[in-house]
């Protein structure tokens, strides 16, 4: 199933032109990792994970939106993701309340730090993030892909910006949320990123 169907399939026949151009947005050329191919593992992984979250439904449309304005130059694309879902999402029949939860889940990618008790945080995040927890090529393949949407920052600087992201992942708690994410990702998660700080630092 192509994602246009994916996404007519979720959120119905009369919001094809939604899933159109939710499609074209991830498949913008200055795009190297948050791409059509991030997105559908983020959904695959969303899937699995459902029976953890409150509401599937919502959690699916955020991950739809959560990367769907990316400018690697603004550092306010998650917000900016969360005000395009609220406008797109208002001109279909979905509840007020299901759109409040869309525009939420979205922004909080920005920290990827659920609540406790909030299933669908922690669902969304965990989709998200589980690349951090691939092999250790797909983990390598990641992090150059980043590299490459950041092409326009100098080496020294781009090495800072990223080793300071990845310390304050460490420093997390838990990267990982839902028992079955941090089963299989969370020890892998910490020995890739302390495998890429030790290169940064090289």
């Amino acid at each position: 199933m192509d994602l246009v169907e994916r996404w007519t399939a979720l959120a119905g026949p009369h919001t094809r032109h939604i899933g159109t151009e939710l499609d074209k947005r991830y498949g913008e050329p200055h795009r190297k990792y948050h791409t059509r191919e991030h997105l559908t593992a983020v959904l695959d992984l969303v899937d699995e994970l459902a029976g953890d979250a409150a509401d599937p439904g919502a959690v699916r449309l955020a991950a739809w939106f959560h990367d769907a304005v990316y400018d690697p130059e603004r550092a306010d694309n998650e917000e900016r993701s969360a005000r395009l879902a609220a406008r797109m999402l208002a001109d279909t029949d979905l509840p007020a309340a299901t759109v409040d939860e869309v525009v939420r889940l979205v922004v909080l990618t920005v920290t990827h730090a659920p609540e406790p008790g909030d299933r669908n945080g922690q669902v969304l995040c965990d989709a998200d993030l589980a690349v951090l927890g691939a092999d250790p090529d797909r983990y390598a393949a990641y992090a150059a892909a980043v590299r490459e949407e950041y092409g326009f920052v100098p080496e020294d600087l781009f090495r800072a910006g990223r080793a300071e992201v990845l310390n304050s992942l460490l420093a997390l708690p838990h990267l990982f949320h839902t028992a079955t994410a941090r089963e299989r990702y969370e020890q892998r998660a910490r020995r890739n990123i302390e495998t890429e700080l030790m290169l940064l630092s090289a």
